[in-house]
This record gives structure tokens, C-alpha cells and sequence, in this order.
């Protein structure tokens, strides 16, 4: 039998390419919890296309749909330099205590995947995270799959947004400070 792995999802192409990897090892149960995203449009949108994808992909799936904006905003407000920390710090805590709570041998997140992600930033917070739940992280670089993950997202149809997430990364979009 295979280990089992809660794979935090950030967005369906995101998860194209890790799932890939990863189903060849795991018994793969993917979790959606995105407190951070704006506006409720984009929400809807990321969700539906995470829905439809673990549906037509038969990848098991687990939903916390909770639209946390005030909650985000709140945490951030006064360091807005840092807020990728907080972000990724609530989203993977979230994960990390689900799946010890549930029996999981493992975590994971599809931020790994980005390119466009804080990779060393959210790798140490994980591995905290794996000591204070007690429950095994499962580090793979996934942004070696970066073009790949890209061609089998348009491939497949999949909505592909245009910045992070959150309303500081849509402004920076915007406005033309992407990193």
C-alpha cells in the first residue's frame, strides 16, 4: 500500500505536473484551502477550475471553500513587505494540522511548483511545520516541471490567472511590479 499524501492546492495548473510525480508514489488526496484570494471573482474561478480538474482526473479531493479576505487582510495589514510569509505560514499550517489529523503520512503543497513562488521560504516553513504537527513533509523541487506544468494547463483548458492571489499581488500586476 501506498504512503498517503495531503497535497495543499493553490490552483489546478499548479497541480498538473506535481500530481503527475507524485501519483506514481502516493496515494494522493488533493486539499483546497485559499483564504488569500481576490477578488471573490477570482476565488470562484480558481476553485471551479480545481473542481473541475480533480473531477475529470479522479484525484481525490478535499475542500475547506471559505473566502477569508477580512481574515487575510487582517494578517498582513501592518507588514505588507512580508506577506507572502503569513500567507504561506496559514495555508500550510491549515494543511500540515489537517493532515496529522487525519492520519497522513505525508504533506505537500503545489507552491513548490512556481516559479514565481518564495521556494526556500516555503520549504523551511513546511519542514517547522512538520515538527510542530508531527507529520512528515514531503520536499520535491517541482519548478523543474515548470514548462511541462504550463504546456499540459493549456492543454487541458485550464483557467490560468494572471498573479498570486491576493489583493497586493493583483495590484503589483496592475500596476507592472510583478516579480
Amino acid at each position: 500500500m501506498r504512503p498517503t499524501l495531503l497535497l495543499h492546492i493553490c490552483c489546478a495548473p499548479c497541480l498538473v505536473s506535481p500530481y503527475r510525480y507524485l501519483r506514481e508514489q502516493f496515494a494522493v488526496t488533493g486539499f483546497w484551502w485559499n483564504h488569500n484570494i481576490h477578488p471573490f471573482t477570482e476565488y470562484q474561478n480558481r476553485l471551479a477550475c480545481v473542481r473541475a480538474f480533480v473531477k475529470d482526473e479522479h484525484i481525490d479531493y478535499i475542500e475547506h471553500d471559505h473566502y477569508g479576505l477580512v481574515e487575510f487582510i487582517r494578517g498582513v495589514v501592518d507588514d505588507t513587505d512580508n506577506r507572502c510569509i503569513s500567507c504561506y505560514r496559514e495555508r500550510l499550517e491549515f494543511t500540515a494540522r489537517y493532515a496529522a489529523e487525519h492520519d497522513f503520512d505525508y504533506f505537500s503543497t503545489t507552491l513548490l511548483y512556481s516559479r514565481r513562488q518564495k521556494h526556500e521560504m516555503i520549504k523551511r516553513l513546511a519542514e517547522e511545520l512538520s515538527a510542530k504537527y508531527n507529520i512528515a513533509f514531503f520536499y520535491k523541487d517541482f519548478r523543474e516541471h515548470w514548462e511541462e506544468g504550463i504546456a499540459l494547463s493549456k492543454q487541458a483548458g485550464l483557467y490560468r490567472q494572471k498573479y498570486c492571489g491576493c489583493i497586493y499581488s493583483e495590484m503589483d500586476r496592475y500596476l507592472g511590479r510583478f516579480k
